[in-house]
């Protein structure tokens, strides 16, 4: 890990001419300071800046990545396919686990399609780090789950009970070596609520911060509907089917404002 934060700090400490030469088209790129608004009652969005790589996985959309290129930042894609493959794998074990937990098949989530073709983006993210607002609003990841590495440098929190008033939140302490694991809205949906997504927020220390996330979603076409394992008479469905796309787009117009910026087409 210690040579891709390199990689992206390299990156990002490039003059912002450079930078925007690779804005975030098809949902990979780069997305300035201020473009996302995770919190949509705010005036202004959130002070960091990204960059999203798309899935190595599918031959189909894997043309649309841009990167770098090797003149500038020699070594830097390498990197990143390393970091992707290797965090891929990760995250199929992580939904096997999950699937035994729920009382379902190992590979459960290949036979619907979720784990063998996931739809997965890897995330280079920077926070300035300056004394203000929230560096990333309070906000679940919509997904199933979100691996996240950082660099050590705090600011992560969490509210463990996100339906209460008022919220409590609470600093994530760094662990070296070890990932964080965010439960995504999807995964709330298909588990009634049996695992909730993780409502988090990145606050500024005064310290720029520098982490990666590592998003698995289900295909553009899948039902999002409640697992059988986890609904009965005395709980029933709490959320009603819906194509994996249709939510994400919802979300997704929320935070850029824009039908251009959905991350799959209509």
């Amino acid at each position: 890990m210690k040579q891709a934060f390199e990689q992206s700090a390299k990156f990002f400490s490039l003059p912002i001419e450079d930078k925007i030469k690779l804005n975030r088209k098809e949902y990979r790129g780069y997305t300035p300071l201020y473009a996302e608004k995770l919190d949509p009652s705010l005036s202004k969005g959130d002070p960091k800046e990204s960059y999203y790589i798309g899935s190595l996985e599918d031959t189909t959309s894997v043309r649309l990545n841009q990167w770098p290129s090797d003149k500038l930042l020699p070594n830097w894609k390498p990197t990143m396919e390393s970091l992707f493959w290797k965090t891929l794998s990760a995250g199929k074990e992580l939904l096997s686990l999950i699937a035994l937990s729920l009382n379902l098949d190992e590979d459960y989530f290949q036979k619907i399609s979720a784990s063998n073709k996931p739809d997965a983006f890897l995330r280079l993210l920077r926070y300035p780090g300056e004394l203000g607002c929230c560096g990333a609003s309070a906000h679940s990841d919509y997904g199933m789950i979100t691996l996240l590495i950082t660099n050590g440098v705090p600011g992560l929190q969490i509210c463990k009970e996100k339906l209460k008033q008022p919220q409590v939140w609470e600093d994530v302490s760094h662990v070296e070596g070890a990932i964080i694991v965010n439960i995504g809205d999807i995964m709330e949906r298909w588990t009634n609520c049996v695992y909730q997504s993780t409502l988090h927020r990145v606050m500024p220390t005064g310290k720029e911060r520098y982490s990666v996330a590592f998003y698995m979603d289900p295909p553009s076409d899948c039902i999002v509907k409640c697992f059988e394992s986890c609904c009965s008479e005395s709980s029933p469905p709490r959320f009603p089917p819906i194509r994996s796309a249709d939510y994400f787009n919802e979300r997704f117009k929320l935070i850029y404002g824009s039908e251009k910026d959905l991350k799959w087409s209509l």
